[in-house]
């Protein structure tokens, strides 16, 4: 053992957590700050007819107001523009803000908000993605609930001859799999303070897990040069992907150019669980053929993923999803066809092995319920396939530098699985 290879290192903020002395978001209080609160409809689904701000502009200690007239560029995505910061013609989900409010504190941010008028048609929401994808269901994007991948609606992939595969298995195995979306629940809730200078330039202090990439989106949306817009990233009191895209950030920057003042979004546990972004609730039919041996021959997979109501970071998911459709198992017969679903609910986005986790869960089981048909040691059947050096995955990746084999090895002597 050296000194560092095999030994314990605390770690370098560990005292500072511990004592009390690390600064959140949520610490930084400046001069003349404001805190805003945003006004919503209560129905997940809606087409905005008319918003009256006037009685809430009116309420003392009130700086400002904004509603989507305010945002220069409102419609902003990682990969499809398809979500406003403040939405001008409908509410697509439950809890979707639609004003925002900044005050002197929160009583009277609250104050104003009961004070915004918000004419609106219900519509009927959909919150099954099975259903969304029927002809005739309640449309949450108008052109329809399937987003698409180059003009088409599934991202598909192909290996070799599937229903060739499954002709020469000795047993052919299927089931359909469903997981759940996840809140990240991180101990910190979201939160930014945004201030502006007297020229214009806004400097925005946030718990980030990509801050260039937050630069990058705020400046869209404003419409300004990404020099004229500093991020400084504050310590995260925990984010496992929630924090990947912006949030409370858009909102804070607009109201801190339009008010003169600094000012500050605090999302309440309530928010957290109604609009912060979620791990997809997946549907999977997995269908697999394999030897009596335990060899893996076909697999045929349908997935859809609900990513709620915007498409954020869906398509990416789905696409980074097709590299683990086999998980580390070589199976030289493969379909897929993945199809990305809107839904009346919340957003979905990355969370802890984003858009991996789900597929494993169902590959896994069924390797389990392989051993059982075959009687073999579940250990045997994933030795017998895992992949190595030069396999080519459904992709069309070779790969290279393949340390799975060696790595369960070492998961197997350490455990003792063989004594158990």
């Amino acid at each position: 053992m050296g000194k560092v290879i095999g030994q314990r290192i605390p770690l370098y903020d560990s005292y500072r957590h511990t004592t009390g002395q690390t600064k959140y978001v949520d610490d930084i209080y400046l001069p003349g700050m404001l805190y805003v609160k945003t006004a919503k409809i209560p129905v997940p689904h809606a087409r905005i007819l008319n918003i009256d701000t006037s009685a809430a502009e009116r309420v003392a200690g009130v700086a400002g107001v904004i509603t989507y007239k305010d945002v220069p560029n409102n419609y902003w995505g990682p990969f499809v523009q398809d979500q406003p910061v403040l939405p001008d013609k409908f509410v697509r989900y439950l809890g979707q803000p639609v004003v925002a409010v900044a005050a002197v504190d929160e009583d009277t941010a609250y104050e104003a908000v009961d004070k915004v008028k918000i004419d609106y048609e219900e519509l009927t929401p959909v919150f099954d993605p099975e259903e969304a994808m029927q002809p005739g269901a309640p449309e949450v994007h108008e052109g329809g609930n399937i987003a698409k991948f180059g003009g088409y609606d599934a991202m598909m992939v192909r290996l070799g001859d599937v229903e060739k595969g499954f002709a020469e298995s000795d047993y052919i195995i299927e089931h359909k799999f469903r997981t759940s979306m996840n809140e990240h629940a991180s101990l910190e809730p979201h939160c930014s303070v945004a201030e502006a200078d007297a020229n214009g330039h806004i400097t925005i202090y946030t718990a980030s897990q990509t801050t260039s990439w937050h630069q990058f989106l705020i400046c869209g949306v404003l419409g300004v040069p990404i020099n004229t817009v500093r991020i400084v990233s504050s310590p995260t009191g925990g984010g496992f992907g929630g924090k990947s895209n912006p949030s409370t950030e858009f909102v804070c920057a607009l109201l801190a150019r339009k008010t003169g003042k600094p000012v500050k979004w605090r999302w309440t546990r309530e928010e957290e669980f109604l609009i912060s972004t979620v791990r997809s609730a997946d549907i999977m039919w997995m269908k697999t053929g394999f030897k009596k041996d335990g060899t893996l021959v076909a697999r045929k997979i349908r997935y859809i993923q609900d990513t709620g109501a915007y498409n954020d970071f869906g398509t990416y998911g789905m696409m980074k999803l097709t590299s683990q459709i086999n998980g580390p198992y070589r199976i030289p017969n493969v379909w897929f066809d993945g199809y990305v679903v809107y839904t009346n609910k919340q957003v979905t986005g990355p969370m802890r092995g984003y858009s991996i986790t789900q597929s494993v869960s169902a590959n896994e089981t069924q390797m389990e319920i392989i051993a059982e048909i075959t009687g073999l040691d579940p250990i045997e059947v994933r030795m017998k396939n895992l992949l190595k050096d030069g396999d080519i995955l459904p992709t069309q990746q070779v790969l290279e530098a393949v340390g799975v084999r060696e790595t369960l090895e070492a998961v197997i002597k350490a455990s003792g699985w063989y004594n158990k």
